[in-house]
């Protein structure tokens, strides 16, 4: 991909509004003099909130029809004169399809469809690790005998083949019963050792900016508290990886470093995580439009405030409470901006949908945060 022309004040589209790195990404385009743009299915979200965004329009979510989910990004981009589309989470897998409906100028950070789903299918994935000569734990269809062959002599994973925020997933070990193949899933080897997370930005298989990170604290299978860290081998698998492929755009992975520090990547998300959040926040949009170098930002530990006050009231006044209160009192938040401060002083009222759904089916915000915008097995292009 050839280095697009750089306009004198561009019009940026991000197609998610609700979460969280999406602020990180809208915060940099503005500070790069950027008009920003939050096509989002809610009609209030946190990212709305900022005084980075120009303008926020309601679209329809995939959820109800991914040709009209198409239709209306495409609408917007014509009627606000977007330069760039820059998705940010699960839709991401949707957004690659619209470049089929825009004119020529417009630039879409993320790789074609058929290169983006076959590094979002769990099992497509594995394939890719053993053609660009890096590790990944053995895996197999669910259903097949050498997925059946595999959890009868070893530990493993089942995970659907697409899914995020830790959905459906469960460990089981050797020698027990699989569960039906109602829904598509892989079988993957359980590797033991440490997990750790990445986001990076890259133009055309060069990195210009990688985190490596880990979750300090969870709620559920969600990281609520992340630590930044630095590890030489991690660092070579992934740029082994992304060399390899190409890759533009936002891409990041889930790594597991086994007790002999070998590197296994388990799965791969080619959109932004809570990694971002770990960019020195101007340094992002200039990856992004004139492929300079991102840079980490001073803070090696940060929370998600408000995730980690409920985690508070879990556990108030119980084993582990003076320590979640430490957590909450001695970390950086990575929503608040004294220079930009609505997004945090309104965040409870601005995502209340995703709140009062997680509240109906008891599993923390991450695991319902993006289940109207996520690609699933089995869904055809639009």
């Amino acid at each position: 991909m050839s280095a697009p022309t750089i306009l004198l004040t561009p019009t940026i589209l991000l197609t998610l509004g609700r979460l969280p790195k999406g602020l990180d990404v809208a915060r940099s385009f503005a500070a790069a003099g950027c008009r920003v743009v939050v096509a989002e299915p809610f009609s209030r979200h946190l990212v709305g909130a900022s005084r980075a965004v120009a303008k926020s329009v309601v679209v329809r979510p995939p959820s109800l029809g991914k040709r009209a989910y198409l239709e209306d990004l495409a609408r917007v981009v014509r009627e606000e004169g977007v330069d760039w589309v820059i998705p940010i989470s699960e839709e991401t897998m949707h957004v690659t399809f619209l470049r089929e409906l825009l004119p020529d100028h417009v630039t879409i950070f993320t790789p074609p469809p058929a290169a983006l789903l076959k590094l979002y299918d769990k099992h497509g994935f594995t394939h890719l690790c053993a053609e660009y000569g890096v590790r990944a734990p053995e895996t197999h269809r669910l259903g097949t005998p050498e997925a059946k062959a595999l959890a009868a002599a070893h530990k493993v994973v089942v995970k659907p083949l697409h899914s995020c925020a830790g959905r459906g997933v469960r460990v089981l070990e050797a020698g027990a019963p699989l569960p039906a193949d109602d829904v598509p899933c892989v079988v993957q080897r359980f590797v033991e050792g440490q997990i750790f997370s990445s986001c990076a930005i890259a133009r055309e298989g060069r990195i210009l900016g990688n985190i490596l990170y880990r979750g300090a604290m969870f709620q559920g299978s969600v990281a609520i508290v992340f630590e930044r860290v630095e590890d030489q081998r991690l660092t070579d698998w992934i740029t082994r990886f992304v060399a390899a492929s190409g890759h533009t755009g936002f891409i990041s992975f889930d790594l597991i470093q086994d007790a002999a520090g070998e590197v296994w990547g388990i799965e791969c998300n080619p959109r932004t995580t809570s990694g971002i959040h770990f960019f020195d926040n101007p340094t992002i949009a200039r990856a992004v439009l004139e492929g300079a170098p991102a840079t980490p930002r001073a803070e090696r530990r940060l929370q998600q405030f408000y995730s980690v006050l409920t985690a508070l009231s879990g556990v108030m006044f119980r084993r582990g409470y003076f320590a979640v209160l430490r957590q909450l009192l001695g970390t950086k938040d990575v929503t608040f901006d004294a220079s930009d401060p609505m997004p945090a002083l309104t965040m409870i009222w601005t995502t209340w949908p995703i709140i009062r759904l997680a509240m109906r089916k008891g599993v923390p915000f991450g695991e319902v945060a993006t289940l109207d915008v996520g690609w699933f097995e089995g869904e055809e292009a639009p």
